[in-house]
């Protein structure tokens, strides 16, 4: 009898010693097999074109780009991946958009390995895995009720992923220079994405646009970052 082939898996956290720890716990098990790691969002996008994994253990929140829009490309590019987001947070509003960017499955990062063992293979045979205490604080019922409403609602215009991006630097606190360094554009192109998205977000100021950013989880909240721009 042939062994079946091993899970194979990309780890991405821009923390080093997450995706060290991972890397070991993970590939010590026969039926993993480690393909590869990134530390950022970009870096995730270009390794899973390269190995083509079975699934992705995506960090929620990185800086640049954020591991819910890195899900989203990957899930519109590489069908055949999986994804399951790891979050240092159980919010429900992350978890509605995670699944919204194509994500399966939805862990804390709290969980031990056995528990991170058991979505990997929930995911692989194509089902949702999602961290065994968020059953216990809100509905997950709901949450796929809510990320399916959310899809089918056209009231406002979605956020292209450029500009998502832009949101997402904005809220990180770079300028419209350092903006226009990342994203290899222009400070006037910088500029007119970031009027695209206070019109569409219906957003006065910096500190709405880095609220709003906030409160999808695109960043993590520091208080060194001005919220007044």
């Amino acid at each position: 009898m042939l062994n079946p082939q091993p899970i194979r898996v990309l780890l991405v956290d821009d923390h080093d010693l997450v995706r060290h720890a991972l890397w070991l716990l993970l590939d010590s098990q026969p039926e993993i097999e480690v393909v590869g790691e990134a530390e950022s969002g970009r870096e995730a996008l270009l390794a899973a074109d390269r190995e083509e994994p079975d699934i992705v253990l995506m960090d929620a929140v990185m800086p640049g780009l954020n591991g819910i829009e890195a899900t989203r490309q990957i899930r519109k590019y590489l069908s055949r991946t999986r994804v399951i987001v790891l979050s240092g947070v159980a919010e429900e509003e992350q978890v509605v958009s995670a699944l919204r960017a194509g994500a399966t499955g939805y862990l804390v990062k709290t969980v031990d390995l056995s528990e991170v063992l058991l979505a990997l293979r929930a995911v692989h045979a194509g089902n949702h895995y999602f961290s065994s205490g968020l059953a216990e604080q809100f509905d997950l019922t709901a949450v796929f009720e809510k990320a399916r409403q959310a899809e089918e609602d056209n009231t406002e215009k979605p956020l292209t992923p450029r500009e998502r991006e832009v949101l997402q630097l904005i809220a990180e606190g770079h300028g419209n220079a350092s903006i226009g360094e990342h994203l290899f554009v222009s400070v006037k192109t910088v500029e007119a994405h970031k009027a695209h998205v206070m019109k569409k977000l219906k957003t006065k100021n910096h500190a709405e646009l880095v609220r709003h950013a906030l409160r999808l989880g695109l960043v993590r909240d520091n208080p060194s970052i001005d919220r007044n721009g």
